[in-house]
């Protein structure tokens, strides 16, 4: 599982339909086209694309805010409990190799503002407009560039 692309998917607690909608088929792109889903693990953006990953029979990892692992949305595979509260964002980006953002809010804007730190290529879909935030027109753009990325990630010399 090291060697595999993992595309950490970000977005808010409390989004619109569309965002949940947009969640849900990027994490079922992630899954389908054989990566690892990273999240936050809880609720709203994190469960759909989990659920979205979960029915194409992929592999989610769930970082939580806190420290009980029973606390990881229904569609978690591997739920990590931090015990950090929102320090876990930055947790969530570095075991990302890339970052695609869904809606959000200030959670989301710190994710992003850790990926940008440390490197983290970042995909919006109606999120943050940041100039180093590639903004995608749909899911399989923005699966597709992440993975590109992802791949670049794994495949890089030291």
């Amino acid at each position: 599982m090291r060697r595999l692309p993992r595309i950490g998917v970000i977005g808010g607690s409390n989004p619109t339909m569309e965002a949940l909608k947009i969640a849900y088929e990027t994490g079922k792109l992630i899954a389908q086209k054989g990566a690892i889903l990273v999240c936050g693990g809880l609720g709203g953006v994190m469960e759909a694309a989990s659920k979205g990953a979960k029915d194409a029979n992929g592999t989610t990892i769930g970082i939580l805010p806190g420290g009980d692992l029973n606390s990881a949305n229904p569609y978690i595979d591997i739920p990590v409990a931090t015990n950090i509260g929102y320090l876990r964002n930055a947790m969530v980006v570095l075991n990302s190799h890339s970052i695609v953002a869904v809606d959000g809010s200030y959670g989301t804007l710190s994710e992003i503002s850790y990926a940008l730190i440390y490197g983290k290529k970042v995909f919006g879909l109606y999120t943050w407009e940041i100039p180093e935030v590639v903004k995608c027109k749909n899911p399989e753009e923005a699966v597709n560039l992440a993975l590109k990325e992802a791949l670049n990630v794994i495949n890089r010399k030291p």
